[in-house]
């Protein structure tokens, strides 16, 4: 489906450009009450509204709160929450819709809109065409006894702190842990500390102090090297990094190497099959390392490849009936205990591993290795698709032949910025930084 606005996560954008302006959030909450408010199975329409630390957000939520109400649908407000949270309030809630405003790992100068639908899943792409075909009409306010209301949820993150802990047997604890926890001055920065430190784990913590500018900047799971620092100076048994919006993790072991989302989900996956509560496989994703997949072939379980994006690999463990999947970012999905990626709850279900196993992370992580990997993004000047391109195809294949069957070539547009991302995976690491480079650079002159 060709869309105007909706990349593969929502809208997003810099501040003050395109549809990241007040003037758009406004026609963009009207929009979107119009279609929640003709979906509605009973009653008034209800969206829920939660947002990450960035100052842009006060803007937005304002925005959006007042095209809602325009529409004749009432709003509860969140404040800060991390994504997974909205989307868990907008179930517990029994709204309509949720919605956040987030741009996830990015800089504070940029933001964007994720919406949830009432189950908590995001939304098909069929609702967000209709949203977008709303947004061609003019705006109308409703009659004024029909003008929506507002409300702000005042114990939310309390009731999410309650929800995360949940997720984990009962009786399970972290006493005798101690644990490095960065929330990159983000929408986990006063819940994640506390899910952690009341299941007794002792926790240091790194980015707890946003103030709408330091998001994501130089902590987080964009930029672990902090953690890492943090980890080995406290001697903690490893270290957690969240993103600004609280949906992706990933790990620091106790020898400070990171620890990607490929190995986490791995991780999780043979610490199910060790309790037998596998299914038959995990659902990863066209960027998931090959290591990740041999090493579960090796384990029994089968593996299968979604396209990227959490959307998709939530719709491929729906189709196969699994319950375990995600991105080597860090977005990972536990369908059996929520309905949406949650950092906070993947980092619990990797927790759960290591506590009960009695090993550390490191030699949980061992009976994976991961395959060399270099990835390079190529700037578009103009949307091409590069899978129709001679030229790209005849370079691919050139590059496909040299590493025969011990590799792979992808190339995949990026759903957030004009790039093309350029990825060559193989047991050499030198040939696949080799190939990357010289595959990269031909794709750029066929794009010129």
């Amino acid at each position: 489906m060709s869309r105007k606005y909706f990349g593969t996560d929502g809208i997003r954008g810099a501040v003050g450009a395109g549809a990241i302006t007040p003037d758009f959030m406004l026609k963009l909450g009207w929009a979107s009450g119009r279609v929640f408010a003709r979906e509605a199975t009973s009653g008034r329409c209800t969206v829920i509204i939660g947002k990450d630390t960035r100052v842009s957000g006060y803007m937005f939520e304002s925005a959006l709160e007042a095209g809602l109400v325009a529409a004749g649908v009432d709003v509860k407000l969140l404040g800060p929450m991390p994504t997974p949270a909205v989307a868990l309030m907008t179930r517990t809630q029994a709204a309509d819709a949720g919605i956040v405003i987030s741009a996830s790992h990015n800089p504070f100068f940029d933001n964007g809109i994720k919406f949830f639908s009432a189950a908590g899943s995001k939304l098909p792409d069929e609702m967000e065409a209709a949203i977008e075909e709303e947004l061609e009409k003019t705006l109308e306010t409703v009659d004024s006894r029909d003008i929506g209301k507002v409300l702000r949820v005042v114990d939310a993150a309390g009731r999410y702190v309650e929800f995360c802990k949940s997720t984990v047997p009962e009786g399970f604890n972290l006493r005798g842990m101690k644990i490095a926890v960065d929330c990159a001055h983000g929408a986990t920065y006063h819940i994640a500390p506390s899910v952690f430190s009341e299941l007794g784990a002792e926790v240091i913590t790194l980015g707890v102090q946003p103030d709408g500018f330091n998001i994501n900047e130089g902590v987080g799971s964009t930029d672990m090297a902090a953690l890492a620092s943090l980890v080995a100076e406290q001697d903690a048994d490893l270290g957690i990094a969240f993103d600004g919006d609280g949906d992706r993790v990933l790990f620091v072991d106790a020898n400070g190497e990171f620890v990607d989302g490929d190995e986490l989900i791995y991780v999780i996956a043979c610490h199910r099959l060790a309790r037998g509560e596998a299914d038959a496989g995990v659902v990863g994703t066209l960027m998931s390392n090959l290591g990740m997949e041999v090493a579960l072939r090796e384990q029994g379980l089968q593996f299968v490849r979604a396209q990227v994006g959490d959307r998709y690999v939530k719709a491929v463990m729906e189709q196969e009936g699994w319950h375990l999947g995600g991105e080597s970012s860090g977005h990972i999905i536990c369908s059996d205990v929520t309905t949406t990626g949650d950092g906070i709850v993947a980092a619990l279900q990797v927790l759960h591993a290591v506590k009960s196993s009695g090993e550390p992370l490191a030699t949980l992580r061992a009976g994976m290795t991961k395959y060399p990997q270099t990835m390079i993004n190529v700037r578009m000047v103009e949307k091409v698709d590069v899978a129709e391109h001679s030229g790209i195809a005849a370079a691919v294949a050139q590059v496909e032949a040299q590493l025969g069957e011990r590799g792979r070539v992808l190339l995949r547009p990026s759903g957030t910025e004009p790039v093309v991302r350029v990825m060559v995976e193989g047991e050499d690491a030198q040939q696949v930084a080799t190939l990357c480079r010289q595959l990269a650079d031909q794709v750029e002159v066929a794009l010129r």
